[in-house]
């Protein structure tokens, strides 16, 4: 029969709701992830526990029951922590540190009180596209007036009095307006298949009744068609793939470039 203590336990983390990944232990006894329980206090004002509001005046030291894991060859896409030796493949970035650690060495941004408001994000492969090169911080905000991305400080110096509005609201403009000039060019897509198959199906039952000069500009047309359909069809691919760039920065970033 279970002990009380043991049919009380959950079997998942309360925070994300899932299998425990490098369960981690308060003082008062409730366990977590430990990234959850680490980004759960870098949000809130103080140290305390999510189940029982335990509050502690510092930060406590977590008992962890992380096991070490075979280092595997990097896939495509993956980013190595900076930190390992072995290269193992990083599960967050901090923007304060700009460095990619894997959930070994990250361990210190959730255990550590100094490191513990520093800002994780997805990995990502430039960090230093991330930050202003001016002051340091994330690079949060828009500039609409010199249409360049900046943080908070930029706001309130070199572009005081200007448009200034935040990234994500910039990002969904954007992408709005990429979508409708996707829709566009599809349909120019759709257009220029039908007028190339007409003129094919023309071609195929009358071609050796048509004069010779006007087989050939029938041909010249359908080769033109082709041609202008495969430069649609290459910018239609370009504006798919960045409409799927999760990160609204480097959304942005990547915007700005093609239309630059």
């Amino acid at each position: 029969m279970l002990s009380p203590n043991l049919m009380s336990a959950p079997a998942d983390c309360c925070i994300c709701l899932d299998e425990f990944t490098s369960p981690a232990s308060l003082p008062c006894g409730h366990s977590f992830c430990l990234e959850c329980i680490g980004e759960y206090w870098r949000i809130s004002e103080s140290c305390q526990c999510p189940l029982c509001m335990a509050v502690f005046p510092k930060r406590p030291q977590l008992k962890t029951e992380r096991t070490e894991s075979e280092a595997k060859p990097l896939k495509a896409g993956e980013v190595p922590c900076d930190v390992c030796p072995a290269r193992r493949a990083a599960v967050r970035s901090c923007l304060v540190c700009l460095a990619s650690y894997c959930s070994a060495h990250l361990e210190p941004h959730y255990q550590r009180e100094d490191l513990g408001r520093h800002l994780l994000v997805s990995v990502a492969k430039n960090l230093e596209d991330s930050v202003c090169r001016l002051h340091g911080r994330k690079l949060e905000k828009f500039c609409r007036s010199d249409r360049t991305c900046i943080c908070a400080t930029c706001a309130k110096t070199e572009h005081r009095g200007h448009h200034v509005v935040s990234i994500n609201k910039e990002a969904a403009k954007n992408k709005t307006k990429l979508k409708r000039r996707r829709m566009k060019l599809q349909q120019e897509i759709q257009e220029k298949l039908s007028v190339a198959e007409d003129a094919e199906r023309t071609a195929g039952l009358h071609g050796g009744e048509l004069p010779a000069e006007l087989w050939a500009q029938t041909r010249k047309l359908i080769k033109q068609l082709e041609e202008e359909i495969s430069r649609l069809q290459e910018r239609n691919a370009k504006l798919e793939q960045l409409l799927q760039t999760e990160d609204n920065l480097h959304f942005l970033q990547r915007f700005l470039h093609s239309c630059s």
